[in-house]
């Protein structure tokens, strides 16, 4: 068995050591950063620019078989990965020939793969990781059982959801919206595996999905041991309990109000809104140390969820509850189980083939030690002079800004006086952290991988916990080094750019400064704007949730946001029947228009006086709007696409082209357009925000 696992990795090594020597090939090369054989000139740019832009690149491009979609971040991220991998199997190799110290991040990385990707140990241990859960559900007889089962830690996928247990909430360390020194806990809605809107919706597609998803909870209930009757049964159970759950959720849009769902109390008073679950004993199970206050986000939810609880016959909560545990560990489990969580995903996400063994592990790898391997990964894949200089764009950013919010002609000077001061207290992280995470306490072990995720969760569940009641750590980052994002944080008033992004096609050393400001300027500006979105803007420089605005300037603002939603409301993906939300994605659509118009701002100062070249035929101007079509350019399957439809808060590709460049007169001036165009709003319904 071993050395079956030995010769998977010596494969595989020489694979990855091919693949990054041909990416380091290519990285190497002077390809221009925008091709000519990535346009569809046939498009007018002004009529539909998405398709100008990127009609080529559309047309030459298929989707991989083990993947739902095609574009820049996922091109970029597999790069990315493809050290990731070389990382995991190098220390997996180590471990091997005795090189690694026991305990070393290396022999935790390289022993927390080789269990990965030992599947004849899976095959062996069968159900038996998720048997001692099972049996713990058999044995609940009252309602207060299922109650104490929901607090059941180490339950479903080597951890449950992040540790935290079976139960149709959240409940966990947050800081608080209004005191950002403080941790608190936050008391969310959940345990639903589909969307609301499937389980409640009533035309053609939302039933077949209702179908499908009873058909896949009985086939995997039916490898947990039961009989075809009996999952068959509990399937349909799970379906009738977890659609009652849907209709007393509130909808993900209302839930993006930070005001609507700030409700603080004590855990006693939020125990006289739900009398029949002991929050104390939930935390004690969870391992909380310190109780606190908890911001209830949504008080309706919690208070029709204690009657439902009672209401629900005690059976049905139990096949509730084995869905769970078989559905959340499915990923570590025998072959049956992956098999037909694979089924699944190809029924919601349209892929065809499972992706390699090897990617799979080297992902979870990376998941589970993301600053181990990261900090690798920056050495082998990253250098200083790439920090520095992507400081110093983020710096530009912030300064245009700066410049954008003093020149606003429709907010007063109160407002901006408080809108600077928020910008100028932004947390800036770029690249990776100063300071890396110690994994010394992670007791990974040879063996079970369904044991190791377990452990993992377990890991970082406690140092969740131990934050209650103390004051939020701001050197702390929220992604590895390798991942293709970007984020802000309102608590803290934090932008945060990792290494991931700062490469190709977002951020490349051979392109023109039109280019990278239209690419990466863009995506920090986005990051910036979010701090400025329809719900960052309720937070001040501190990070508290605070109403700064003048009442003048808040309805001005609101009413400019209203015609985002209704540009976005009119957009569809697949047919004509699928509408894109505007106000679920209304955060994510502000922040395009307004870091596409601060990234072209702070292009214009960059050249300054100097001569506006054109390159391939097309101006700096031209060539920042090409900048960012290309960082969006992508394929999605079907499937995928009205998946995410529902529930993503950003907008698919083609309208983050179209939507925020129709409302910049800047575009409009740069290609010539002219009123009537496809590419140019009507002026009344044109944004103007940042």
């Amino acid at each position: 068995m071993r050395n079956r696992l030995l010769l998977h990795i010596t494969v595989s090594s020489a694979l990855v050591l091919f693949a990054t020597a041909a990416l380091a090939a290519q990285r190497g090369t002077t390809a221009k950063p925008l091709s000519r054989t990535n346009l569809d000139t046939t498009c007018a740019a002004c009529n539909d620019f998405y398709q100008f832009a990127n009609g080529g690149w559309l047309k030459h491009n298929t989707i991989p078989a083990d993947k739902a979609n095609l574009g820049s971040f996922g091109m970029l991220g597999d790069q990315n990965q493809e050290v990731v991998q070389k990382i995991v199997i190098d220390d997996a190799l180590l471990v091997r020939d005795g090189e690694a110290k026991a305990g070393s991040n290396d022999w935790k990385i390289g022993t927390f793969y080789a269990a990965c990707m030992d599947t004849s140990a899976m095959e062996t241990a069968g159900l038996k990781p998720i048997k001692p859960a099972l049996d713990a559900i058999a044995a609940v007889k009252t309602t207060d059982d299922v109650v104490r089962t929901f607090g059941m830690r180490g339950a479903g996928g080597g951890g449950g959801r992040g540790g935290g247990g079976l139960a149709p909430f959240s409940l966990g360390p947050q800081t608080d919206p209004r005191n950002s020194k403080i941790v608190i806990l936050s008391a969310n809605q959940g345990g639903l595996v589909l969307n609301r809107e499937d389980y409640v919706g009533t035309n053609d597609r939302a039933q077949k999905r209702k179908a499908d998803y009873v058909d896949h909870v009985k086939r995997t209930l039916a490898l947990t041991g039961e009989s075809d009757a009996q999952a068959t049964t509990d399937a349909n159970r799970v379906m009738e309990l977890e659609t009652a759950i849907a209709k007393i959720t509130i909808p993900q849009a209302d839930m993006r109000d930070p005001v609507a769902t700030y409700h603080k109390m004590t855990l006693a008073e939020f125990g006289k809104t739900t009398p029949h679950v002991s929050w104390s004993r939930y935390l004690q199970q969870q391992g909380a140390k310190t109780l606190a206050d908890v911001n209830v986000r949504a008080p309706a939810y919690f208070t029709a969820l204690d009657s439902l609880i009672v209401a629900t016959p005690v059976d049905t909560w139990k096949a509730y509850l084995r869905w769970h545990v078989a559905n959340g560990a499915s990923a570590s489990l025998s072959s049956p189980f992956r098999t037909e969580a694979f089924r699944w995903q190809q029924v919601t996400s349209g892929v065809r083939q499972q992706q390699a063994r090897v990617k799979q592990c080297a992902a979870a790898t990376n998941a589970a030690l993301g600053e181990a391997v990261g900090q690798d990964w920056i050495k082998r894949n990253f250098t200083p002079e790439a920090k520095v200089r992507a400081t110093k764009m983020v710096d530009n950013l912030v300064s245009a800004l700066r410049d954008r919010i003093n020149g606003l002609d429709w907010m007063s000077q109160p407002t901006k006086v408080q809108a600077v001061a928020k910008l100028n207290a932004f947390l800036r992280k770029v690249a990776y952290p100063d300071k890396w995470r110690d994994y010394s306490t992670l007791a990974i072990k040879p063996g079970s991988y369904y044991e190791n995720q377990r452990v993992v969760g377990e890991w970082n569940s406690e140092r969740s916990w131990a934050r209650v009641g103390k004051a939020p750590d701001r050197t702390e980052w929220s992604m590895t080094p390798p991942t293709v994002n970007a984020s802000y944080s309102s608590s803290l008033n934090q932008i945060q750019f990792p290494a991931g992004i700062l490469q190709p096609p977002f951020f490349d050393p051979n392109a023109d400064d039109a280019v990278n400001y239209g690419a990466l300027g863009a995506v920090i500006g986005h990051e910036m704007t979010h701090g400025f979105d329809d719900s960052g803007r309720q937070f001040d420089a501190q990070g508290n949730l605070r109403d700064w605005w003048t009442p003048e300037d808040a309805a001005k603002y609101k009413a400019a946001a209203q015609l985002v939603v209704d540009q976005f409301n009119g957009y569809t993906v697949v047919d004509s029947a699928s509408h894109v939300n505007g106000r679920l994605t209304l955060g994510e659509n502000i922040a395009d228009l307004g870091g596409l118009t601060v990234a072209y701002y702070a292009m214009e100062k960059a050249l300054g006086n100097k001569p506006r070249t054109k390159i391939d035929g097309f101006t700096p101007e031209q060539r920042f709007f090409l900048g960012w079509a290309q960082v969006w350019r992508g394929l999605t399957r079907p499937e995928q696409a009205l998946q995410t439809l529902k529930t993503d808060s950003h907008s698919p590709g083609k309208w983050r082209v179209d939507g925020p460049l129709s409302n910049m007169p800047e575009f409009k001036k740069a290609w010539g357009c002219k009123e009537g165009d496809a590419m140019v709003r009507p002026d009344p319904l044109r944004a103007r925000i940042w």
